[in-house]
């Protein structure tokens, strides 16, 4: 286990770096909220991979340390108390990261939700001091929650502690769920609705243009109606890589969270089915791999992202600007209009 946590340190460190020197540069050239909250995505991101790495050191002291593992299990000795307070802050390091990502997609799923349901007033809504708000917000709630298991006794585990560092051996049960209901749940449902009502609002959009186009193909005989239909269609297949593009995120988001969460449920509810081990291993494992998938979903398949990475390989210039898949332009939302339900960001 160890060593899977060491390689997605690296990984995960790495990968959300560069995205967010891509994004720094990006920021430079034009400010703009959208891309603050990316660069904020991929700084969370990036703190979790470097709170794996307290993990895997854990987990490497604790395979060289069968000796030692052996005073821990009395609770009243002062090692075991140490111990515990240590896997406690590790875990809170852990935590607060994590929240932080899942919070910051939130943020970046209503900022975009903001620019097309309401694109007149988004402008109003939108700046520098609002932006600056909301990601303080974010961050005192994601430490709040994060830490909330060192500071309330009550959300601590009541077990003896054997020395392994994980969930389950420092926090409640009740905790955990707690923890579960507050953040994570939550998050799912309003994420899922978010983009299911962007998608109905896009596809009324897509509706609507197709109407319009037909009508003028119908009525008007001109050499260009040719061209107006053939533009139709285009912004139609743009809906449909739109679809694809918001199944991308929100399956992701859903498929590597989603297991650990609903395991931690079954587990508190079924003790006798035999789930920690896997909790503790794979499925927390799946779960951390969303912040490695996060800067490929989020930024890797914008254009302007591409293009500073190619700037800065220059050996690989003809990547940012022809790399398969999403190729639409992710527009700030200063620039929103209504042609932005036709873009691929979604």
């Amino acid at each position: 286990m160890g060593l899977a946590l060491s390689i997605a340190s690296c990984l995960i460190i790495s990968t959300n770096l560069l995205v967010a020197t891509a994004l720094m540069r990006l920021l430079l050239k034009r400010s703009s909220q959208s891309w603050c909250f990316v660069l904020n995505l991929a700084l969370a991101d990036t703190l979790v991979g470097v709170s794996i790495t307290g993990l895997a050191t854990e987990d490497f002291n604790s395979n060289g340390q069968s000796q030692n593992q052996l005073d821990l299990h009395t609770n009243s000795t002062p090692p075991a108390a140490r111990a515990k307070s240590r896997c406690l802050l590790r875990m809170a390091f852990m935590m607060s990261p994590c929240t932080a990502s899942i919070l910051s997609m939130l943020l970046i799923s209503l900022d975009r939700y903001a620019a097309i349901k309401m694109p007149l007033r988004y402008s109003l809504l939108s700046g520098k001091s609002r932006a600056a708000a909301a990601l303080l917000v974010l961050w005192i709630s994601a430490v709040t929650l994060g830490f909330s298991p060192v500071l309330v006794k009550q959300l601590q585990s009541k077990r003896h502690y054997d020395g392994y560092c994980a969930f389950f051996s420092v926090i409640d049960e009740v905790g955990i769920i707690a923890l579960c209901s507050s953040c994570y749940f939550p998050v799912l449902c309003l994420f899922v609705y978010i983009y299911l009502d962007i998608l109905k609002i896009a596809c009324g959009h897509q509706k609507q243009i197709f109407r319009v186009r037909q009508a003028s193909f119908r009525v008007s005989e001109r050499p260009g109606s040719q061209h107006c239909h053939h533009q139709a269609r285009s912004f139609y297949w743009s809906h449909v890589k739109a679809l694809r593009t918001v199944g991308v995120l929100v399956g992701c988001f859903i498929l590597l969270w989603c297991p650990f969460f609903v395991v931690c449920v079954v587990h508190i509810l079924c003790e006798g089915c035999g789930l920690k081990e896997d909790l503790e291993s794979s499925l927390f494992l799946l779960g951390l791999s969303n912040s490695l998938i996060n800067p490929l979903v989020y930024a890797f398949w914008q254009r302007e992202v591409r293009l500073q990475l190619a700037a800065m390989f220059p050996c690989s210039s003809g990547w940012g600007v022809s790399t398969g898949g999403v190729t639409g332009r992710f527009n700030p939302p200063e620039t929103v209009n209504h042609n932005m339900y036709a873009t691929s960001n979604f």
